[in-house]
């Protein structure tokens, strides 16, 4: 891409957009202020504050539970402990570290990761608990119902969370699937939709606990950290959206106005969403001129994305693919699972050649002032985007 790629002012409107969409989106496109949205299975909670997160990743870390447990902002060391105690049992029972993330995200949901008594539930309440609920009859970490076992059984938290894996390796898929569909294939709950949003903070505990597990992708049956491509998702539900390496960085000195990076690639390779999330805009975007061609080649100082997709992440986390070369395959308010194919590679719009121009913004701000450097935040996720930034 030759110059910065600002889509143009225009204020969006999306109204209900799926089941389980319980607010309205209203949003600045791109050049105007922080987009404010309220998407109940894409929140979340933040990790900045985490601190001892692991910067190196290991394939065959142990969790060792009695060990230094690190900080948090909004959990304490019994809800982290627990958390590890979830992915020593992962272990050992040899789930891959994708079924770590979705545990510790369902524990989050369910008990905010305590493990919980129910005043309905008299015998619960003499047992070992961090807290008392009243859901119907369910029980400890996973908020287990009496068809789980026992009432001491299902408040033990290793049992707890052996029962969960050993239904979730039965769903059919569950390594690519979206993270909320995983657990409510196991938790069967009233609300399907809620696990989603917890699902970055629950990859942030993993990595902390667990050697950066989260990064860590199976490819042709092996654990490998740091190279989710090619629709491979690794453990944190994050992908690259093409292979390649990274051209013109995030920024630069020459390009301080680049607020992405840009992605060499041949015309017409698929271009996939990299984790799960709901798309926000699916567009044509206008050029300097206010022209919507962007079924032709695009060339320098055009002006705008060309055909664009922007896709709502958990965390806030929004991330925006420009120049495909033609009408992307998804649409506003449809919900693609990481490693989708939404487009392909084009040079539409602002653009000198064919190749993905690729940003990722923060706490749903879909304008400048949201976006950060791809790379950094790419590799942490265990799909880092090859080459400079």
């Amino acid at each position: 891409m030759s110059d910065e790629v600002r889509p143009r002012r225009r204020r969006l409107r999306l109204g209900a957009l799926a089941a389980g969409l319980t607010a309205t989106l209203a949003l600045l496109c791109c050049t105007g202020g922080a987009g404010a949205f309220f998407l109940t299975e894409l929140g979340g909670e933040s990790a900045d504050l985490m601190t001892a997160v692991s910067m190196d990743c290991k394939e065959d870390y142990r969790v060792d539970v009695r060990g230094k447990i690190p900080r948090m902002s909004g959990y304490g060391q019994v809800q982290l402990r627990n958390a590890a105690r979830i992915i020593k049992v992962g272990q050992e029972m040899k789930v891959p570290p994708r079924g770590w993330v979705i545990a510790v995200a369902t524990a989050m949901q369910e008990s905010r990761l305590r493990n919980l008594a129910n005043r309905t539930v008299g015998e619960s309440e003499d047992l070992p608990n961090e807290g008392v609920g009243a859901d119907h009859d369910s029980v400890g970490l996973f908020q287990q119902r009496a068809s789980w076992g026992t009432v001491a059984q299902r408040m033990t938290p290793e049992y707890a969370a052996r029962k969960f894996y050993e239904k979730l390796v039965q769903v059919p898929g569950w390594e690519t699937m979206s993270l909320t569909r995983a657990a409510q294939a196991v938790q069967i709950s009233a609300f399907p939709d809620a696990y989603a949003k917890h699902e970055d903070v629950a990859a942030q505990i993993v990595n902390a606990l667990a050697g950066g597990a989260a990064r860590i992708a199976l490819i042709d049956g092996e654990r490998k950290c740091d190279d989710a491509e090619k629709g491979q998702i690794a453990a944190s539900g994050w992908t690259a959206p093409i292979p390649g390496g990274v051209g013109s960085g995030f920024r630069t000195t020459s390009r301080p106005g680049h607020n992405g990076v840009d992605i060499a690639a041949p015309k017409g390779t698929d271009i996939r969403v990299a984790a799960t999330g709901r798309v926000l805009v699916s567009r044509c975007d206008p050029d300097n001129r206010g022209r919507r061609t962007c079924n032709v080649d695009g060339w320098p100082d055009k002006g705008g994305c060309g055909w664009f997709v922007d896709v709502l992440h958990a965390g806030g986390f929004i991330t925006r693919y420009c120049h495909m070369v033609s009408r992307p395959s998804v649409r506003v308010g449809q919900l693609v699972e990481a490693g989708t194919v939404i487009g392909q590679v084009g040079s539409s719009g602002n653009s000198s050649g064919p190749h993905l121009h690729f940003e990722v913004h923060e706490d749903g701000d879909r304008s400048s002032r949201g976006a950060i450097n791809p790379v950094p935040f790419m590799r942490s996720r265990g799909a880092p985007l090859k080459g400079v930034g």
